[in-house]
């Protein structure tokens, strides 16, 4: 019986049609990369197809030393932060998105901010529009069903913004538009106090990852901060996926929200843990390399589920850091389709 050895660099899911072009091998050997590719083999005989299954799952980073670290003149000499930072550059060049541990923000806080929002979402129209968003509130407060729209189609989804405060003239003509104060609804009570803690504690957390990816650009631990991005622009949007047979035919849409980039720096997505909803687009093409050679078809454009798992954050890096990275670092296209039953609730906190 003789072997085929595989390496493979993949990152989307697929099914591959393989042909061996000589041998008489029945089995072979598969090696998979890091940070969470699986690879699994199908045997063939020498006449037929032989069909390798390649699935993907996002990076997960436990980025306890980054956190506990970061902030320390000897973290230099830090082997687990090192490594952190090596999965991050890892994370951001090759995927786009992964997912944090370790992080310090209680998986009990996460959820409470997820039920504030179910319980806001579930009060009538009425109640919600209190707070509408409109352009004299500097485009804060709650945004209605099918009222945001991506690429020309409305988004079939409610939310809330939530924005840094900007005193009138803090930017001049450039930042205007974006005056103004928060918007808070009073119920649920809780409601305030519960996001402006949260929210006080993902800015932190944002920091803290944007200088983990300054050092894996090779840049100074500092290199956003300062002049460069140290009064950073921060925006929450705490958004409601309805199920699709609650909405009016004439309001309903294909995607709870349309493929896009994000624009800013980094994203943290704090999302119901019992659905999958978010999905991320890839293209690249996938390496495959053999000792013996074999025929292999390319698949791409596939689209994967960023599935929940608890007590983590879905991170993804935005249009502004490509253009810091000088292209190093590019976003990767994601949606939201919600099949589900039942509806569904995000916090995406955008550090900018």
């Amino acid at each position: 019986m003789k072997s085929w050895e595989i390496t493979a660099a993949v990152y989307k899911n697929y099914e591959l049609c393989v042909v061996p072009r000589r041998g008489d091998a029945n089995d072979f050997q598969v090696e998979g990369m890091r940070y969470g590719i699986n690879i699994y083999g199908i045997s063939w005989n020498p006449n037929s197809y032989c069909l390798i299954r390649v699935t993907f799952s996002f990076p997960l980073s436990d980025i306890g030393p980054l956190v506990e670290k970061i902030d320390d003149p000897d973290m230099a000499n830090d082997k687990n932060l090192l490594e952190v930072v090596q999965m991050l550059n890892y994370a951001c060049k090759e995927v786009g998105f992964f997912y944090v541990k370790g992080h310090g923000i209680s998986e009990l806080l996460m959820l409470e901010v997820r039920d504030v929002l179910h319980k806001f979402f579930q009060l009538p129209y009425e109640e919600k529009i209190k707070i509408k968003m409109t352009r004299e509130s500097g485009y804060r407060g709650y945004q209605k069903l099918g009222e945001n729209i991506t690429k020309g189609k409305h988004d079939m989804h409610e939310a809330i913004n939530i924005l840094t405060p900007i005193a009138p003239g803090k930017y001049g003509d450039l930042g205007k538009t974006l005056e103004g104060s928060n918007l808070w609804p009073e119920r649920p009570s809780n409601f305030k106090i519960l996001l402006e803690n949260y929210i006080s504690l993902l800015k932190d957390l944002s920091r803290k990852i944007m200088r983990g990816i300054a050092l894996a650009l090779g840049g100074p631990v500092n290199a956003f901060e300062g002049t460069v991005a140290g009064d950073p622009y921060w925006a929450v949007r705490l958004i409601n996926y309805p199920v699709s047979s609650d909405v009016p035919a004439e309001k309903r849409t294909e995607n709870g929200m349309g493929s896009h980039t994000d624009y800013g720096l980094l994203t943290l997505v704090n999302q119901d843990h019992d659905m999958c909803a978010l999905e991320v687009l890839f293209i690249k093409k996938i390496q495959i390399t053999l000792v013996q050679p074999l025929c292999v078809q390319n698949h791409s454009g596939v689209w994967i589920p960023a599935k929940p798992i608890p007590g983590t954050f879905v991170c993804n890096i935005g249009d502004m850091l490509e253009v810091w990275s000088n292209g190093i670092y590019q976003p990767t296209v994601h949606r939201v389709v919600n099949n589900s039953p039942h509806h569904r609730v995000s916090a995406v906190f955008f550090y900018e």
